[in-house]
């Protein structure tokens, strides 16, 4: 009788399908919200909100959604964090099935910078406009105050906006330079939700 060997699998499924519509659609609806901007509030506005949903449904998969998903699979001591940095340099990083620590200290990032990007959007339409779901809290501010506080959020709307446009770049660089250090296309994997077995 011939028992057939069991061969390691090729690919494993990582990345759940609400993993990765998220990714793909703060892509797209950061891009919408960076570039109309004031030009077109109305799309601004509506990308924003989007923004807003995708980040809160994701903070709550965090500790609901499967394994990968969970903020307990890839949030690391900051020693941790600063270890992988300094190996990685070293190219001597260890490569992680899911997140890596580093990678996982870029999604805490970017859900914060995303976060208070929508917050102070939302104030800001508020104090401006007249407009959202804030409109009544913030009608109840006095005119003076109302004011003064018009131009600091402005500021810090723009200011997170920017850090966290940055963020992606640097988000951006890294993955291609470990889909390059461990042969494996990372972008790929988060279309399909597949990569290699660790």
């Amino acid at each position: 009788m011939n028992l057939q060997s069991k061969s390691a699998p090729s690919w494993v499924y990582v990345w759940d399908p609400f993993v990765r519509i998220f990714h793909w659609s703060v892509v797209v609806l950061f891009a919408v919200a960076y570039l109309t901007g004031d030009e077109i509030m109305g799309v601004h506005v509506w990308a924003g909100y989007g923004i807003a949903l995708l980040v809160t449904i994701r903070v709550i998969w965090g500790f609901v959604g499967p394994r990968r998903a969970r903020f307990s699979d890839f949030i690391y001591k900051p020693s941790t964090v600063l270890r992988y940095f300094y190996a990685l340099l070293r190219r001597r990083s260890e490569r992680h099935l899911g997140h890596s620590p580093a990678g996982g200290a870029m999604i805490v990032a970017l859900l914060i910078g995303l976060a208070v990007t929508c917050a102070s959007g939302l104030v800001h339409y508020a104090m401006e406009d007249g407009a959202g779901p804030l409109s009544y809290f913030i009608a109840q501010v006095p005119k003076g105050e109302h004011n003064a506080l018009l131009g600091l959020v402005h500021e810090t709307h723009e200011l997170a906006a920017n850090l966290t446009l940055a963020l992606v770049a640097v988000h951006i660089t890294a993955v291609l330079y470990a889909s390059y250090a461990y042969r494996e296309n990372l972008i790929r994997a988060m279309f399909n939700g597949y990569k290699r077995p660790e």
